[in-house]
């Protein structure tokens, strides 16, 4: 007789994860909400894969805001994920043109099919198909048209779950009034078919964490910011005052005195609004702004070219190999007018604000961002950088050119280097 031999998957479940989990076996809409790392994701993958099992329904969503966002947290889960837990019984494919997991079940083949959710366009991609269960990472960074589509998807499922996790928010977001905040009054009401539940969790929530990940996760925070309420103590609130109240001109400007390293070049084009432009070295897990070009053609009284802002960015590089520019992705005309010249290699830059601003956020208070004191621009556009009054994740749109193109870099570049190990990514 042979012996079917098991691996084991090492997670260690906290009491208040391991009733979380156990509540989401029989409500019908579950949402976990908290600090980044505090086990939410791997919470609804574990539930997800235990109805799968003997789950009626034979197609199942699963969704980030992106595709691949979807497959790495989901999918792979760091080690958790449905192909770690159905390892040696399914297979990755394609359905309907998205990528899929075909696993073997109890009952039969099941299929979960991967799909982004971040675009106003996302919900085309999931046409068609009825759904069962649905799980989703970070579905406040979700279309509103995506979540509507995706919910009506699972009008004729046999039995119908859905699982989101995200990181707070403002109290006023559209994540929270138009569905979690209605979906709580309801079941406080009992009039929630199926039942809602949901948690709140922290970082020292994951008992999978040992204390000194904890305080290295933490320290990336400045405890003054919003991030660190809600991405450490897993609070809602709204971003007030300045954006980067970490910066500190006494730790954060100093004088480059060169070395070697990689060069970059970002800009955040304008013809009558400010143009501006950082020329960066990166070397040893540390960015410096070396230098800066800012021109206001309002203050100016006169616009420039491209050819001329062409002229200044090869000022700006002098005899140095750049990598890469890194410009306003609205710039067309003037990422045409570098190509032409062909001396630089172009990449549009990723224009995701909030996680842009997190990211930043994060190098400022980890000590990996640091700039020449001669980028007086830059300075004093970080020293005035606020939020809106109105209580909206939204940075006041006046005096930030800078705060763009060194968003544009810090979020393109920096989260993507090698140096960035996986667990100490900034972009949280």
């Amino acid at each position: 007789m042979t012996t079917r031999r098991t691996n084991s998957i090492p997670f260690c479940f906290g009491e208040k994860h391991r009733a979380y989990m156990r509540g989401c076996l029989d409500a019908a809409v579950c949402v976990a909400e908290g600090a980044v790392r505090s086990g939410k994701t791997v919470d609804h993958v574990f539930v997800f894969a235990k109805l799968l099992e003997d789950a009626p329904d034979r197609l199942h969503l699963a969704t980030g805001p992106t595709e691949a966002n979807a497959r790495l947290n989901i999918g792979d889960c760091n080690g958790f994920g449905l192909e770690a837990l159905f390892r040696g019984r399914c297979r990755w494919g394609k359905y309907q043109g998205n990528d899929c997991l075909r696993i073997s079940t109890a009952t039969g083949e099941k299929i979960v099919l991967f799909a982004g959710g971040g675009k106003a366009d996302s919900y085309r991609r999931i046409r068609g198909n009825s759904y069962g269960m649905w799980i989703a990472t970070e579905i406040n960074l979700h279309h509103d048209s995506m979540i509507r589509e995706a919910l009506n998807r699972q009008l004729a499922a046999r039995r119908r779950r859905v699982f989101w996790d995200l990181n707070p928010e403002a109290p006023g977001a559209p994540i929270y009034t138009d569905y979690l905040d209605r979906y709580a009054l309801l079941q406080q009401k009992g009039e929630f078919p199926g039942g809602y539940h949901y948690q709140r969790f922290t970082i020292r929530d994951n008992a999978a964490l040992p204390p000194g990940r904890i305080r290295e996760i933490e320290a990336q925070y400045d405890p003054s910011s919003v991030w660190y309420r809600r991405d450490i103590l897993g609070e809602r609130c709204a971003a007030e005052g300045l954006v980067y109240p970490m910066f500190d001109p006494e730790r954060h400007l100093r004088p480059f005195s060169g070395g070697g390293g990689l060069w970059y070049i970002s800009v955040d084009y304008g013809t009558r609004n400010p143009c501006s432009m950082g020329l960066w070295s990166v070397d040893g897990g540390i960015a410096h702004r070396v230098a800066e070009f800012y021109f206001d053609g309002r203050r100016e009284r006169r616009a420039m070219t491209d050819e001329e802002y062409y002229q200044a960015l090869e000022r700006l590089a002098g005899g140095r190999i750049i990598q890469y520019v890194v410009a306003d992705p609205s710039a067309a005309s003037f990422l045409e007018c570098i190509r032409r010249h062909g001396r630089f290699r172009v990449r549009g830059a990723d224009n995701a604000v909030l996680p842009g601003i997190r990211t930043v956020a994060g190098l400022l208070a980890a000590g990996r961002l640091f700039i020449d004191p001669s980028c007086r621009d830059c300075v004093r556009e970080l020293q005035g950088y606020r939020w809106e009054e109105q209580g909206e994740d939204r940075p006041v749109k006046e005096n930030d050119h800078a705060m763009d193109e060194m968003r544009y870099f810090c979020y393109t570049v920096l989260r993507r280097l090698p140096w960035d190990k996986k667990e100490e990514r900034y972009d949280v």
